[in-house]
């Protein structure tokens, strides 16, 4: 019976056009992700293959540019969007639900009440804060007492991407609405997930842990999971070695030009910037900016809009 179910979660895969194969060398470099131990790969393979339970999620979206929904959707890996639909009872999502206005409204307030103190609640984008917050508002009601009726009452409440972490651009000066990071909003504890968008792994890596280990990951001073925010890009990156006195002069012949190979000179904010973009990379582990040439921003730190402009001028 037990293999019986195994089949068939292979044969849907397989309709979604992913291998077995595929599906468990995704599974390893998730593993490896999350910091975990080679010999749970077949652990993280077991929750999505016959998951012991389907955590209901809340999905709030506030000021933001549904780019970590998006991010997260239309993931180059053919699957993880498909996984978490199958391994989370999603209860309220705007970008996929098939009801709106008023019928919507209605879901979000039967899922609360229906699992109050079990649903986990993850948070898209920046609340404003000034003027009662008025300056968002869903439904006649402000971004601010949503989250104020809502999140209090989730198991967990998980903020993926800039804006819901530490907000975003759209806390950036002069900021006329408020607008704030979920937690600083709140006075709440939130876990995380930085960056613009953040990568989709590192948020498939949390979900996961708290399903296969029954707890959310170790976090950071600033709320982020240590297995993805633990070291910065530079001491990450594959153009640091590059950097390294005695290098540099036998590759490029010349300071100079090492110099240039390593965007610290054209205002990488790698150094200043804690993420896992250089081993996890986007799109199926292809490329990710400093790879492609552009420096990082540094969009998983807060206030980066701020801190680190202009962009493109060296600290």
């Amino acid at each position: 019976m037990e293999q019986d179910k195994y089949n068939k979660f292979f044969e849907k895969l397989e309709s979604y056009g992913v291998s077995r194969r595929q599906f468990m060398k995704y599974c390893t470099f998730l593993t490896a992700t999350m910091g975990l131990s080679s010999s749970m790969v077949n652990d993280v393979a077991e929750v999505f293959a016959s998951p012991k339970q389907r955590p209901p999620v809340v999905w709030l979206h506030f000021g933001e540019c549904t780019g970590c929904s998006e991010a997260l959707l239309r993931s180059s890996y053919p699957f993880p969007d498909r996984l978490i639909l199958d391994i989370l009872s999603i209860e309220y999502h705007e970008t996929i639900m098939a009801a709106a206005g008023h019928q919507a409204e209605e879901n979000l307030h039967n899922a609360i009440k229906k699992y109050e103190g079990q649903f986990i609640c993850v948070v898209e984008g920046a609340i404003a804060t000034k003027y009662n917050g008025a300056y968002g508002k869903i439904g006649g009601r402000t971004f601010l007492e949503i989250a104020q009726e809502v999140c209090p009452k989730a198991a967990a409440v998980i903020c993926i991407g800039a804006c819901a972490c530490f907000g975003g651009i759209q806390a950036a000066k002069p900021n006329p609405g408020g607008y704030k990071g979920v937690g600083d909003a709140l006075g709440i504890k939130t876990v995380n997930l930085a960056g613009c968008p953040p990568n989709p792994v590192n948020f498939v890596g949390t979900v996961v842990n708290y399903l296969l280990l029954g707890k959310l990951p170790a976090l950071d001073e600033k709320g982020r999971p240590v297995f993805a925010y633990g070291q910065t890009i530079h001491d990450q990156c594959p153009r640091r070695s590059y950097f390294e006195m005695g290098e540099f002069v036998e590759e490029f012949g010349s300071e100079e030009a090492a110099l240039g190979y390593c965007l610290y000179k054209m205002g990488c904010r790698g150094p200043e910037t804690y993420n896992n973009c250089p081993i996890a990379k986007f799109n199926d582990g292809t490329n990710w900016p400093v790879e492609a040439g552009h420096p990082c921003i540094g969009c998983s730190e807060p206030d980066f809009w701020d801190q680190m402009t202009p962009f493109f001028e060296e600290l």
